[in-house]
């Protein structure tokens, strides 16, 4: 064929050659002109047609693909490892209701379901608490991975794990056995292919084991109680302002909070740690309150629980109900975990926020300068515990890290593989969240069996970390609040800012007794409130946290429960719903002083002047507050925290006010030769925003609205960073609120493209009538399913924006009569 072609050009002569080839090319454009333009349309027509074909069939199939990934909720499936029959019914919005003949069964089924459902939600959070998620996802996102293996294998929550296996209560290992069990049983008889994830990754999930499932409660207790960046920043400031300046920064602190670093530290740079030490968790919060029966319209008490947490799709929560003789429980579980973590049992309810204490300190420790394998402390040098690690990374060779530990604990300042701590010196985290005989688990399994607040109290006496606020409560109408946690009691000092670890002077000497932990029964107001603020008052013996979170929220709990109108569950669900900002409220009054300079200035103030202080979704005012109070924050802050401002960078209203009312010299530019008012800093922050939102949506006020920044971020973890397809797994919706409210919308202010983004949030309600606890109401922000082909991948969404909730009650035929699907699990026939 190539001699044809050659045989077809080849002229006689050169000269004719080059004219006749360049002929045969000109008469092609020239003698048919219409041959050219048909040959380009068909080759295009061609070419588009292909390429409109693989737009199609490629997507399709990936569809199809993912649809048959979709396990099925119906039919009979036959069990290795069942004692008997398990009804699973599906209710129509996917939550099973699992029907057993004994609690053995029930966990072995809810084992099933959660891997149905969420195999890789759980297949990752095991290889976070592990250390091994770069041995699948390398480096391809970037360097987290790595960072996160490493972080985790220094602290060594997956061996910690491990050891507290044998410390917990026989029933609540045959409960992590049986649950393994039902997972187990999943990977061996799906029908079905695994999940995406495990396709896009290549990876075959290993079986599940009971230490995967208690790893997520170390993770917990690391998120949960992650203050020693705290005492880092705390550190850095103190060489940049006094500590009266610092307390402007943070003006709902007790007053009486000293902040003061050792006299052996002041000469140490804890800047390079701070800005190479991982953030073990965002900025997290909760909601409880319970009234009793003299504040309800039942005569029974009402109990409203909403954890906030980081949000996306699938959220960490998931739907179930268990129903056997000896128990009912209905409520949020987390797959890979056997236990309800909120919820009801028929008898008793239950809810949790986080204390916010200090479990958390940072020791410097002096290396040995004759030996730097050995470490100073009070009795002479002692040699570090060491032992190697081998982390795998896809696609490059293993890394290898040699983690150090002193009596204090793990040595976080070699997370980053650099000098992280001060020359001469390491840093190490002592956590009570650390310790190898951790009986949390236990605590949460018996919880879960308790029948009255009695049996509830006793149960909580094992729970380790992190420190929770508990409210609970029993059909017979008894309320109660415990705080349970190992809290360290410190020799000397008040855990906010770095300690020497070589002096023994600011040793831990103990824990505080569990009798003498904060406790409440049936307080005499009939209510008990808490929004992550301050548990104990000032008479309390022990410390607890030397800073606590911004009580605003609990004030305005504490507001709408002063009505008159006794709660209901309807009540409550509405006030779980609550945007109005107290704190925008008390601002409001300072910015509305400000001086307008131009038309549109005056018509933002205008707008303001008559709103509310409600952040709501379809409003303009929540967006212009929220970004003037974000560019006023830099304006007065900004110059004088330098490096530090970016972590400081929030929409801090309480401490604006202060500055601009009590605290006035930080509105003077200290990098300016002028001296600036705060009339200056005011209008000239207003302009910014006001600048920001035109350029972002457009010069007519009347189409800007709160919810055009505040979306709620529920994206796929994974999924939401591929190309282009990304996007077709996004479930975020525009919602109310913000840090401070309620309701609330915690946004990253510092943020360049999405300051307003919400970010963390209210992933679970719930509001539990104790006069009939099958009228309580549950709701989570996506859905039951981690598949985005399911119909439950987001099903919840809508509902839990706008408040809505569904109860999780009624026996098999109703829930059959109700379109609910049925799974029957029968035990494997014995050979």
């Amino acid at each position: 064929m190539i001699g044809m072609v050659h045989a077809a050009v080849q002229p006689v002569a050169i000269g004719p050659r080059i004219s006749i080839y360049q002929g045969r090319r000109n008469g092609w454009d020239q003698r048919s002109p219409d041959s050219m333009t048909r040959r380009t349309l068909t080759v295009t027509a061609a070419l588009l047609g292909t390429l409109l074909f693989l737009a199609v069939a490629v997507p399709c199939a990936l569809l199809l693909w993912m649809r048959a990934e979709v396990p099925s909720g119906r039919g009979t499936l036959s069990m290795p490892g069942l004692s008997a029959p398990v009804e699973v019914l599906r209710d129509r919005n996917g939550v099973p209701h699992i029907v057993a003949s004994n609690l053995g069964d029930a966990y072995f089924a809810l084992g099933h379901a959660h891997a149905q459902d969420r195999l890789f939600q759980m297949e990752f959070m095991r290889r976070v608490g592990a250390g091994r998620v770069a041995e699948v996802v390398g480096t391809r996102f970037g360097s987290w991975a790595v960072d996160i293996d490493r972080m985790m294998r220094t602290l060594g929550l997956y061996r910690r794990t491990e050891s507290s296996l044998g410390a917990l209560p026989p029933e609540t290992r045959t409960a992590l056995d049986r649950y393994a069990a039902g997972i187990n049983a999943y990977l061996t008889t799906r029908r079905e292919a695994l999940p995406i994830e495990f396709q896009l990754l290549r990876l075959e999930p290993e079986p599940w084991s009971p230490a995967d499932s208690l790893v997520w409660g170390k993770l917990m207790a690391l998120q949960l109680s992650g203050n020693y960046r705290e005492e880092l920043r705390n550190a850095r400031l103190l060489r940049t302002l006094p500590p009266e300046r610092i307390r402007d920064l943070y003006p709902e602190a007790p007053a009486d909070s000293p902040v003061t670093l050792a006299s052996e530290l002041r000469g140490l740079s804890f800047d390079h740690a701070l800005a190479t030490l991982p953030d073990l968790g965002p900025d997290l919060a909760s909601n409880e309150w319970l009234v009793d029966g003299r504040g309800t319209a039942t005569g029974k008490p009402i109990l409203a629980n909403d954890p906030h947490l980081g949000l996306e799709a699938p959220i960490l929560w998931y739907l179930a109900r268990i129903v056997t003789p000896e128990l009912t429980i209905a409520g949020a579980t987390v797959p890979g975990v056997p236990m309800h973590v909120l919820g009801h049992n028929g008898h008793i309810a239950w809810g949790f926020t986080t204390t916010h204490s200090d479990t958390q300190d940072l020791f410097i420790e002096r290396i040995d300068p004759l030996d730097p394998a050995r470490y100073l402390t009070p009795d002479g040098s002692e040699p570090f515990r060491t032992r190697q690690e081998v982390i795998r990374v896809a696609g490059q060779p293993d890394l290898t890290i040699t983690v150090r530990e002193t009596r204090h604990g793990p040595v976080i300042s070699d997370v980053d593989g650099s000098a992280g701590a001060p020359a001469g010196h390491v840093i190490a985290l002592a956590f009570t969240g650390l310790a190898d005989d951790d009986t949390t688990a236990g605590g949460l399994h018996r919880l879960n069996l308790a029948r009255n607040v009695a049996e509830a109290s006793a149960a909580l006496s094992l729970h380790k970390a992190p420190q929770q606020n508990v409210v609970y409560t029993d059909s017979k109408g008894t309320t109660a609040f415990m705080a349970p946690a190992l809290v360290p009691i410190r020799r000397k000092g008040d855990g906010r800012t770095p300690v020497p670890g070589w002096t023994g002077e600011y040793d831990w000497i103990g824990t505080i007794p569990y009798d003498e932990l904060p406790r409440a029964l049936d307080p005499p107001s009939g209510r008990i409130v808490n929004a992550n603020n301050r548990v104990v008052g000032p008479d309390y013996p022990h410390r607890l946290a030397s800073e606590w979170p911004d009580p605003v929220r609990a004030r305005r709990i504490g507001q709408m429960l002063d009505s008159d109108t006794p709660l209901s569950v309807e009540r409550a669900a509405i006030q779980q719903m609550d945007a109005v900002s107290l704190h925008a409220r008390a601002i409001l009054p300072v910015l509305l002083t400000t001086r307008p300079g131009n038309e549109r200035e005056a018509q933002a103030l205008a707008l303001l002047r008559s709103w509310d202080g409600t952040m709501a979704r379809d409003r303009a005012e929540p967006l212009i507050y929220a970004w003037w109070l974000r560019e006023l924050v830099r304006r007065l802050t900004a110059d004088e925290l330098g490096e530090l401002f970016p972590a400081y960078w929030d929409l801090r209203a309480e401490a604006a006010r202060h500055m601009l009312t009590e605290a006035q010299g930080w509105c003077d530019d200290v990098s300016t030769s002028a001296s600036e008012t705060c009339a200056d800093a005011l209008s000239a922050s207003l302009a910014t925003a006001l600048a920001a939102i035109t350029k972002r949506h457009g010069n007519d006020m009347s189409g800007w609205s709160w919810g055009l920044e505040h979306k709620a971020a529920l994206n796929h973890r994974l999924l939401g960073r591929v190309p282009v397809l990304g996007s077709l797994f996004d479930l975020s919706v525009a919602t109310d609120g913000d840090a401070h409210t309620v309701n609330r919308g915690t946004t990253k202010v510092a943020s360049s493209d999405a300051p307003f983004s919400h970010v963390h949030g209210p992933g679970f309600r719930a509001v539990y009538d104790l006069a009939d606890l099958d009228n309580s109401r549950f709701v989570i922000a996506t859905g039951q399913s981690g598949n985005p082909l399911s119909p439950h991948w987001g099903d919840f969404v809508t509902l839990w924006a706008n408040g809505g909730a569904v109860t999780l009650a009624g026996d098999a035929n109703q829930l059959r009569a109700s379109g609910a699907t049925r799974l029957l699990l029968t035990p494997e026939p014995q050979q």
